[in-house]
């Protein structure tokens, strides 16, 4: 990339029409995370909602040492609740596991159940198994979406253990959750889950039933016995 194509970025970022900043943000998907992370910072703090999730979302994805600090005062301190969920969303995919326990903490003690929602998302792909305590937490809880993170987030883990608090989905009245679970245990082999994904394939909803069937062939692939 040259050097007067970034500085045709950079300018059209600083546009006052929002369309030219967000194809500006997007034309630097192609550019390396050295070049494009300086560009990115230039509108975290746009007046569009828009622009700065995309761009908060870019720094997930465009990984230097610059990333984590900033994702992390984006999510202790953003008033926007919108902005600490996008925040705690990138922590996930930068994969760093200096991020738990302030991911923990958003958990524990963010109002918004969109962040605390992305939080738990965020603790199953840093792939850490002290994530399991609080994962096990948030099966209970009372929002639906949160559930449906941890589940997934102890595949994640790949907390075996969590099994026997995972099987209670399978009869869950959600379809969702129901999905999550067979995907899930796909991660976690052991007889319980095999048994599991073998009702599961039966399930009434045709995306519950495939996914099982996906999680049992994996189980096999990996030499666990069905």
């Amino acid at each position: 990339m040259t050097v007067p194509h970034l500085q045709e970025i950079s300018s059209q970022l600083e546009s006052p029409n929002l369309r030219d900043r967000m194809v500006a943000l997007a034309n630097l998907r192609h550019v390396p995370a050295e070049d494009a992370v300086p560009l990115i910072k230039k509108v975290l703090d746009d007046e569009s909602l828009q622009l700065r999730s995309m761009a908060i979302f870019a720094l997930g994805i465009k990984q230097t040492t610059e990333c984590y600090p900033i994702l992390i005062n984006i999510l202790q301190n953003d008033p926007d609740y919108g902005m600490r969920a996008d925040a705690a969303g990138a922590l996930g995919y930068l994969g760093d596991t200096r991020a738990f326990e302030v991911l923990a903490r958003a958990f524990y003690e963010d109002t918004d159940w969109l962040v605390r929602f992305s939080a738990a998302v965020s603790l199953g792909n840093l792939k850490d198994p002290r994530a399991r305590e609080i994962l096990i937490q948030a099966l209970d809880s009372p929002e639906v979406v949160l559930q449906q993170a941890a589940i997934s987030a102890l595949g994640e883990i790949q907390d075996i253990e969590s099994v026997d608090n995972l099987l209670r989905f399978a009869q869950s009245d959600d379809w969702l959750v129901r999905q999550r679970l067979a995907e899930s245990l796909g991660n976690l082999p052991s007889p319980k889950s095999v048994s599991a994904l073998k009702y599961l394939t039966k399930d009434s909803h045709p995306n519950v039933a495939e996914a099982a069937k996906i999680s049992l062939t994996r189980l096999e692939q990996s030499g666990n016995q069905v």
